[in-house]
């Protein structure tokens, strides 16, 4: 079985060891983060089955991070850990866009149930996000995101980078991408496809850290798979 890759997002020293060394020696891979904001960064630039997260963290708190993900179109399931134990606190925790919680003090066979739960629910779900990185396309709203903020894409590009990120870690060639714009067998010029991925690159990569798209010479494009 696939080792499944956990973010945990928790300040407190204690805790935070405990879970990661807990986790790990239970068969998880574990990645622990202590503020909101690098938590935040984690999960919108690396591909995790879960995040554990708490809500009482300083600065960017968990509901906060949370709320970000969701609009930035990541929809890694995600565990809140929580403190407040009212009905209200576990419903606003819910319709931030959280799968689950776990009210503290928690046992760690519990949460490691409520893990696998929530993931075993995310293989079932038909996949409606598309991501590479700090790049995801929405294809039930049609909309794509880039380092937290959306793009304005005209349909063309959103079809052509819908088709690199459904074959991250492959080569596309330019005659895929105009028989999958166009519909039909192409036969004319592929020189309109570089027009294109120019301008696709050219809105996404000034919100990037590293260029999405890399030119596979004499063969065509590829994204990195995540």
């Amino acid at each position: 079985m696939t080792r499944l890759n956990l973010l945990v997002v928790e300040d407190d020293p204690v805790i935070g060891k405990s879970l990661k060394q807990g986790l790990t020696e239970a068969g998880y891979d574990c990645t622990w983060s202590k503020t909101g904001e690098e938590g935040l960064s984690l999960a919108q630039g690396r591909q995790f089955d879960a995040v554990v997260l708490d809500i009482m963290l300083p600065g960017k708190s968990g509901l906060d991070v949370v709320r970000e993900m969701r609009k930035s179109g990541i929809l890694t399931p995600t565990i809140l850990l929580t403190a407040l134990g009212s009905v209200d606190e576990r419903v606003d925790g819910l319709k931030a866009g959280a799968d689950d919680y776990v009210v503290k003090p928690f046992a760690l066979p519990e949460l490691m149930a409520r893990i696998d739960a929530v993931c075993r629910r995310a293989v079932t779900r038909p996949a409606a996000t598309l991501q590479s990185g700090p790049v995801s396309l929405d294809l039930t709203n049609r909309r794509v995101t880039a380092g937290g903020r959306e793009v304005d894409l005209s349909p063309t590009e959103f079809s052509l980078l819908e088709l690199l990120l459904r074959h991250a870690g492959q080569v596309v060639t330019r005659k895929m991408l105009c028989e999958h714009l166009w519909k039909s067998d192409w036969e004319g010029t592929t020189n309109v496809i570089e027009v294109h991925v120019n301008r696709l690159r050219n809105k996404l990569d000034r919100l990037v850290p590293e260029p999405l798209i890399e030119t596979v010479r004499g063969r065509g494009y590829a994204v990195r798979a995540t």
